[in-house]
């Protein structure tokens, strides 16, 4: 064995911790039905925010914030935006996709224990963020990662979250009282649930199904087969 693998060895996670990692992952889902409403204890929850809080950043910029949205009548003002859009997105389906659509709960806002907003705030590092130069996006790439470690942490701890993409930035922008220049990337419900779903929702509904990852990964150039998914020749 060389002094490389033997690293590696070294800096690798120990079987049962890795096997978590990847239960983590591949156990995760955007929960909507199986919220139960029960709080989150406290320490859970900060452990959850803690672990969003940690999630690699450009620049370090860390641009994230989080709304804790706790409050029922601000929940069914976020529950009507989305019911609005839900009906409107139903219209622009052909019969067949809108019948569909209809069958698939999209959000969890007034089941779940709380509800998170998740921000970017682009300005948090100032003008001269490292790895900002030629892409400016990288501030919600970077909030993104955020909402990814928050996710993953509260599949460890037990705690759905379901992402709710069913508004007008503005409108929520204005009920949660975000000021201009903070941008709204993420809402999430989130708490105690009474199972997770062994495969997504929108797969188990016939919306999509998982693509295989093969046909997803190239060598070198678009469009070139990768080697690590081709059978060996005989």
């Amino acid at each position: 064995m060389s002094d490389i693998e033997e690293m590696a060895l070294e800096l690798a996670f120990n079987d049962s911790d890795r096997e978590a990692i990847y239960r983590a992952i591949h156990s995760r889902r955007d929960v909507r039905r199986q919220f139960t409403g029960e709080p989150i204890p406290e320490p859970v929850l900060e452990r959850i925010l803690e672990a969003a809080h940690h999630a690699p950043s450009v620049g370090f910029m860390q641009p994230w914030n989080f709304i804790l949205v706790r409050d029922r009548l601000i929940r069914e003002k976020v529950q009507h935006l989305a019911e609005e859009e839900r009906q409107s997105f139903a219209l622009t389906l052909p019969p067949e996709r809108a019948q569909r659509f209809r069958s698939i709960k999209i959000e969890g806002i007034l089941e779940s224990s709380i509800n998170i907003a998740v921000t970017c705030d682009s300005a948090r590092a100032g003008p001269h963020v490292l790895g900002r130069h030629t892409i400016p996006e990288t501030d919600r790439y970077s909030t993104c990662l955020a909402i990814a470690n928050l996710w993953l942490a509260a599949r460890a701890e037990g705690i759905g979250v379901g992402w709710v993409s069913f508004y007008r930035t503005e409108e929520l922008r204005a009920i949660l009282g975000i000021p201009t220049g903070i941008e709204p990337i993420a809402y999430l419900c989130v708490g105690p649930v009474t199972q997770f779903p062994t495969v997504p929702d929108l797969q188990a509904a016939g919306w999509e199904e998982r693509r295989v990852l093969a046909s997803l990964v190239f060598d070198d150039r678009w469009g070139t087969q990768s080697e690590l998914f081709q059978a060996p020749t005989q």
